[in-house]
């Protein structure tokens, strides 16, 4: 693509997938907006985000469908703001995610959102109905990314991801996830789930019913392409360490050293958004761990040593206090099929 922040044609065409299966012709809905139909399959014809924004809230509003048209009912204009209603006064982003999901249970429009917690983990599943069989693997990432970053915005904090499960398999746009969402992504997993570590659940709602107002002036449409890419200073250093083959080897001062700032100023900021530089480093030792046990197959004992554990109880220790499971149990409930 000519600029990093344009869309792929893949990405675009799949969000036409919706419109296109009520009767509208995506060729002709990109020309009445004077956007080139070639960006639907040609890369170098991408359009920018800008662009996409004012494509989506066209469609959106056109077809009075938030979910353009991949869901078995309408998502009428306005449902996204109600669910956010009914959830700004809850406690705590744990009440939010439960609220938020149930008001969506109740409106009955085939999207179910759960929510677990095992060890130190939260595991936020969404499971879509496809009455009509179209490819969601946009809807699904759109859907996951809406949650995120409105669950980032309740408490004011970047939400530190350990990974993403999705359904689907790797589409031609998955480039896109590396910026997208900043932790490893499973492609072709029995849900669509996004995983972190249970404290932010019970950090408080900082947001308002005043705050909300001005929030959903641009939202959610505003979700998906101001905040596509996660610059956040938390998401940048989650990035850099997993570049690393183990986490031990940057120390914080070279950390710092290659973001041009002090350990001080560092400090500060991550505090500012809401985690150190032990808890990224946690969230990334724990998505290596269960990447070698369950992708790669790596020996117990070699994961051990890569993980920087001085024996093999400390890490099934910390691996149990980290899933709720030992990596044995683990890996035997994470075997395909």
């Amino acid at each position: 693509m000519s600029k990093r922040s344009d869309i792929h044609p893949g990405f675009l065409s799949g969000f036409m997938q919706g419109p296109a299966s009520c009767g509208y012709q995506p060729q002709k809905v990109l020309s009445d907006l004077e956007l080139d139909p070639l960006a639907l399959s040609d890369e170098s014809r991408s359009i920018s985000l800008w662009d996409f924004k004012r494509l989506i809230t066209h469609v959106w509003q056109d077809m009075d469908d938030e979910g353009a048209g991949f869901h078995p009912r309408p998502l009428r204009s306005g449902l996204f703001a109600m669910g956010c209603h009914a959830s700004i006064t809850c406690p705590n982003l744990r009440k939010a995610l439960l609220r938020h999901s149930r008001f969506f249970e109740l409106v009955d429009v085939g999207i179910r959102g759960t929510l677990e917690e095992k060890g130190e983990e939260a595991i936020f599943s969404i499971e879509l109905d496809n009455p009509k069989n179209l490819d969601i693997a946009f809807v699904t990432t759109s859907m996951l990314i809406v949650r995120i970053r409105w669950s980032s915005w309740m408490i004011d904090k970047p939400l530190l991801l350990d990974r993403i499960h999705v359904t689907f398999d790797k589409p031609e746009w998955a480039g896109m996830f590396d910026d997208i969402f900043p932790c490893r992504h499973y492609f072709n997993q029995g849900r669509n789930s996004i995983v972190f570590n249970r404290r932010f659940l019970d950090m408080p709602v900082v947001q308002t019913p005043q705050t909300l107002t001005e929030f959903l002036r641009d939202a959610p449409q505003g979700l998906l392409t101001h905040y596509q890419t996660d610059n956040s200073l938390t998401a940048n250093i989650q990035r850099m360490l997993q570049n690393e083959d183990s986490v031990e080897r940057l120390p914080f001062e070279r950390v710092a050293e290659r973001l041009h700032t002090t350990t001080q100023t560092l400090r500060r900021r991550l505090k500012e958004e809401g985690n150190t530089y032990q808890e990224i480093k946690d969230a990334v030792r724990r998505d290596m761990a269960v990447y070698h046990l369950v992708k790669l197959n790596t020996p117990i004992n070699e994961i051990v040593t890569l993980m920087g554990f001085s024996e093999p109880s400390a890490f099934n220790r910390a691996f149990k206090k980290w899933t709720g499971m030992t990596p044995g149990s683990y890996r035997e409930a994470h075997l395909p099929g």
